[in-house]
């Protein structure tokens, strides 16, 4: 049996394998095992509650709720609307009508929903959307001049859907 020129010196050296024996080529090192990759899951849903409470026709009272991130397009659709276009201050009504996904048993929301609303749960829906969208920028850490405490203080004074 005669062998090939790689075959007989790997056979002259004692332990040695051929790759022909192997069948592989050169041996590689084993690759470096990479750590699982960690799933990052990004948060895109609230719940909330609100202070007083939407009133359907009815008389039902809807409190708990959810609501979703803005979208870039959740933002740019409401200023193409008429309303929103004839009065700025409605932009927040629209938009909150788009991101509401869910409230108490109301089988859809929307604007209409939401111009119906108590205004204190209307200023708590705006403020909610601030600080869902805004990541927690808009908060500033600061300490008490006179007892040295740290606390927080919401920076955001700006109307709803405006940057």
């Amino acid at each position: 049996m005669r062998r090939s020129g790689a075959g007989a010196a790997a056979a002259a050296m004692p332990g040695a394998e051929s790759s022909a024996e192997v069948g592989a080529g050169p041996v590689q090192p084993p690759a470096p095992t990479a750590a699982p990759a960690v799933r990052q899951t990004l948060r895109t849903e609230f719940p909330f509650q609100l202070p007083r409470g939407y009133v359907d026709e009815s008389g039902t009272v809807h409190q708990d709720g959810v609501m979703r991130l803005a979208t870039a397009r959740d933002e740019l659709v409401p200023l193409r609307d008429v309303r929103v276009q004839e009065n700025p201050a409605y932009l927040s009504v629209v938009l909150l009508g788009r991101v509401i996904t869910r409230l108490g048993s109301v089988p859809m929301v929307h604007d209409g929903i939401v111009e119906n609303m108590f205004a204190s749960d209307l200023a708590f829906l705006q403020d909610f959307y601030r600080q869902i969208n805004a990541e927690g920028h808009t908060r500033a850490a600061v300490q008490c001049p006179h007892c040295a405490e740290p606390f927080e203080v919401e920076l955001g004074g700006s109307r709803l859907g405006e940057s």
